[in-house]
């Protein structure tokens, strides 16, 4: 179960990125030019969240039954000074957990925001945090001591 869960989480991440990057760049887009906050501008801002909450979901499932988080979790003190298992045992989840936390938190406060402006500024703030969270925190096939390939396949 491991090796296809950690397909389609990996998979999944563009499909994540590719939905902040829009929504971000729409509520930069909608701040400055101040434009009017439409049904689809809502819709970005749900899918946005609903996809991140996805990965997320995908991601503790997989922390869950992988074999990296498992020795990392018997063996804390000597996984510690390993950067590779430390990385997935605890940064890769935690800063993860932590981008989710600011896009739900940058959709929910921005649903109730009363203006138009407000709606837009305050979901770039706050996707730009979660996106910036995701980007430096993904092992990347060009990170020197977590590389993972930017494409896994089946």
């Amino acid at each position: 179960m491991y090796p296809p869960l950690l397909t389609i989480h990996s998979l999944f991440r563009w499909l994540v990125l590719l939905s902040i990057i829009y929504a971000t760049y729409n509520s930069y887009k909608g701040w400055f030019s101040e434009k009017i906050y439409t049904k689809v501008d809502n819709r970005v801002r749900h899918w946005t969240a609903t996809i991140a909450h996805i990965q997320l979901t995908i991601g503790i499932w997989l922390y869950f039954i992988s074999p990296i988080v498992d020795y990392f979790l018997n063996h804390t003190s000597d996984a510690m000074h390993q950067r590779e298992i430390r990385f997935f045992g605890l940064e890769h989840s935690s800063m993860m957990l932590t981008a989710i936390i600011a896009i739900t938190l940058g959709s929910s406060i921005a649903k109730r925001k009363p203006t138009d402006k407000q709606k837009f500024k305050t979901m770039a703030i706050w996707f730009t945090i979660g996106l910036v969270i995701i980007l430096v925190n993904i092992p990347w096939s060009f990170s020197p001591l977590t590389s993972r390939p930017n494409f896994r396949f089946f």
